[in-house]
């Protein structure tokens, strides 16, 4: 796999994702940091994330979509496909629901409306459909925190080998023909 890179006027994003190693993310915003770090040892992935940005809205907004197009092509099409995971941290408790199976789709809220956003941008660029409950929870923090680390286990639950294209519909090839 290699590095992704997205580079606007406002912001750049690098992202390299493998199987297995350490998160090293370097967002310029600890939150951040810490949320995408929790995520990547609960999904059990090796994560590199180095980004800047103008605004802490389009850093994070651009973060996900960048970690949802590496996390597009990371995807092999014979995973599991599904996963799903509850997490529980002091007052809050989050229900994660996914399927990698290439149709785009988020449903929340988060109360954090840049974590709201951060899980669309990431649903709609993995091709994921991505369900988050809150169940309850009052702490902002605590509640991001729980649907990152559901996410994370909940992916790494998808991304087991499945032997097979889960799909009545077999295995689907795109491509484009050339214009003559």
């Amino acid at each position: 796999m290699s590095v992704l890179v997205r580079e606007t006027r406002e912001t750049r994003v690098s992202v390299f994702i493998s199987a297995n190693g350490d998160a090293r993310i370097e967002t310029t915003n600890p939150f951040l940091d810490h949320m995408l770090t929790a995520f990547a040892r609960y999904a059990g992935l090796g994560l590199v994330i180095e980004a800047t940005g103008d605004l802490r809205h389009h850093l994070i907004e651009d973060v996900a979509i960048t970690l949802g197009l590496a996390l597009r092509d990371f995807i092999p099409p014979t995973c599991a496909r599904y996963g799903d995971r509850t997490i529980v941290m002091d007052d809050a408790l989050v229900h994660v629901a996914l399927d990698a199976g290439g149709r785009a789709y988020y449903k929340g809220p988060l109360p954090s409306h840049l974590y709201d956003h951060f899980m669309r941008s990431l649903a709609d660029n993995a091709a994921i459909a991505l369900h988050v409950r809150v169940i309850r929870g009052t702490d902002r923090h605590h509640v991001v925190e729980a649907a990152m680390k559901a996410l994370g286990l909940a992916l790494r639950s998808a991304l087991e080998p499945g032997g097979a294209v889960f799909s009545t519909k077999g295995s689907i090839n795109i491509r484009r023909n050339e214009a003559r």
